[in-house]
């Protein structure tokens, strides 16, 4: 058989994957906090037909002959650059900007988000769509002991954490709350001031190197390295934007390109496989 043919295989079912990449990109791409993708093409193993020589006094060296075998795909990166930042209005909305990661808690388990678009459950938990909850560290007595310890789900509590009353003797209701740039969370209670918690972030030397886990979460992988988690602002993590959110980073006119360039790419392969069998049908003729 052709060595052609089986390259046009390989090229067929590369550039169908630089298609699904390409599809999921612009499926995303008013996802918040969403990563593009892209697809890294490589040779495969190249058939050596004759080796090379080196030259001597009389005659010039000669250069190996080769025949490539196709392409594969190496790698599926995500692309790490900042998206563009939208107001929303809405102070449980947090957008990132710069480096860095929110540290949620899913199932007992630790993941990481960009996507900062968070309610308060019935239980006063900072959460977010899927119902996983924003960790980081609650203060006592409206002090922070700091963020060397190990962050736990935030809560904002319903009434005064440092035993305010009012009038009639009841316990001050939360009236309100904010976050700062630093994750610092600020709760008033019957007009009075006290914080009440600071949200983790997390860094990795390596975020490509994150494996996603749906709904915008991403767990550590050992490519990733190690999490260094602390507060926004500090240790080389970005800072944080109150009533935002990080949009996606897709770019629609490189996808729209990329969307072409594989098509004809797969196209092109196509036209090879079905050339190599016209040839294929002529030798077979000619017994005829």
């Amino acid at each position: 058989m052709m060595r052609s043919m089986f390259s046009g295989v390989s090229g067929m079912r590369s550039n169908q994957m630089l298609m699904d990449v390409v599809g999921d990109n612009i499926a995303n791409v008013n996802t918040s906090g969403y990563k593009a993708s892209r697809v890294v093409f490589q040779d495969t193993l190249s058939q050596l037909l004759s080796s090379g020589s080196a030259g001597s006094a009389t005659t010039g060296s000669t250069n190996p002959s080769q025949v490539g075998l196709g392409v594969h795909v190496n790698a599926i990166d995500a692309i790490q650059t900042q998206g563009a930042i939208q107001n929303t209005g809405r102070g449980t909305d947090l957008a990132i900007q710069g480096t860095g990661m929110f540290v949620m808690n899913v199932g007992g388990s630790q993941q990481y988000t960009r996507a900062g678009s968070f309610n308060l459950d019935a239980n006063n938990h900072l959460v977010d769509a899927s119902g996983a909850m924003v960790m980081g560290w609650r203060a006592t007595g409206g002090v922070l002991a700091g963020t060397a310890g190990a962050p736990t789900d935030l809560v904002i509590p319903s009434v005064d954490p440092n035993g305010g009353l009012d009038s009639l003797g009841q316990p001050l209701q939360l009236q309100s709350f904010s976050i700062g740039d630093d994750g610092a969370i600020t709760a008033v209670y019957g007009g009075t001031p006290a914080i009440v918690g600071q949200i983790a972030m997390a860094s990795f030397s390596n975020p490509a190197g994150l494996v996603a886990m749906g709904n915008g979460h991403f767990r550590a992988g050992p490519a990733a390295g190690a999490a260094t988690v602390g507060a926004a602002g500090a240790g080389g993590v970005g800072g944080l934007s109150a009533g935002a959110l990080e949009m996606s980073n897709v770019d629609l006119a490189q996808e729209f390109t990329n969307m072409m360039i594989a098509q004809r790419a797969f196209q092109a392969n196509t036209k090879v496989i079905s050339s190599s069998d016209d040839m294929l049908q002529e030798l077979v003729n000619l017994k005829r």
